[in-house]
């Protein structure tokens, strides 16, 4: 398996690394990576890959087989051999956008107390879809609420319970579409907030900010109908 370093620091830029394989299709596993991989909506980090004798642009991450994490080279060059090792970078302005979206995107099930039936984060525009038959009365006042909780400056912070726990607690389970990953005998939870003023607490995988205050100010854009039941929320950063 690929030890996961945005686990335990999502503002992470830079890590070494040791090539363990170069998969069929020309994939890179490293044996440890500050790549994040596709997964949860989230997209998987691009970047670069240094080694002594060449470069490489990286133009997305993807999981492999075995928790396995696999960078997907730009372009058809050179790549390092298994044993080598690398200096790997993110492009962390793009991951940070990525970070502030996916944490308010959070937020947004908050002020939106429907369950979700599917997603989508990119630095640009983000998206929930809910389970409910009419748009929200008032987008702007939806808006308002939404950047007050922002401005709350809620500590971001991860915990883990067991599969059993979440099964006696299956209302921290937003999604109807995707449920967490089962098989490694614990559960990450995202917290925000702390105690009694905890504004959300949900199974999550993905990269957050350490704070809300740092996602900055964000607007509502277009609601859709996508389907009887279903409204599509686009979330833009300002």
């Amino acid at each position: 398996m690929t030890e996961l370093l945005f686990r335990k620091d999502a503002y992470l830029r830079e890590a070494q690394g040791t090539v363990r394989m170069v998969t069929d299709e020309g994939g890179i596993v490293l044996d440890r990576t500050v790549f994040y991989p596709t997964s949860g909506g989230q997209p998987g980090d691009s970047g670069t890959l240094q080694w002594d004798d060449g470069a490489i642009d990286i133009a997305t991450t993807i999981k492999g087989p075995d928790d396995t994490v696999v960078l997907i080279p730009a372009e058809p060059l050179p790549l390092p051999r298994p044993g080598a090792a690398v200096r790997q970078a993110i492009a962390f302005d793009r991951r940070h956008r990525l970070m502030r979206m996916h944490t308010a995107l959070h937020l947004l099930s908050v002020v939106i107390p429907r369950p979700v039936t599917g997603g989508s984060i990119a630095s640009e525009r983000s998206r929930l879809d809910f389970d409910m038959d009419a748009p929200p009365d008032d987008k702007d006042a939806l808006a308002r609420t939404l950047n007050d909780l922002i401005a709350c400056d809620f500590a971001v912070t991860e915990e883990f319970i067991s599969e059993a726990e979440l099964d006696a607690n299956p209302g921290l389970v937003k999604t109807l579409s995707v449920q967490p990953p089962r098989g490694a005998g614990q559960i990450r939870l995202i917290r925000i907030g702390a105690g009694e003023n905890t504004a959300d607490l949900q199974p999550c995988g993905g990269t957050h900010v350490a704070r809300t205050a740092e996602i900055g100010e964000v607007r509502i854009g277009k609601i859709e109908k996508k389907g009887r039941q279903n409204r599509r929320v686009y979330l833009h950063l300002v």
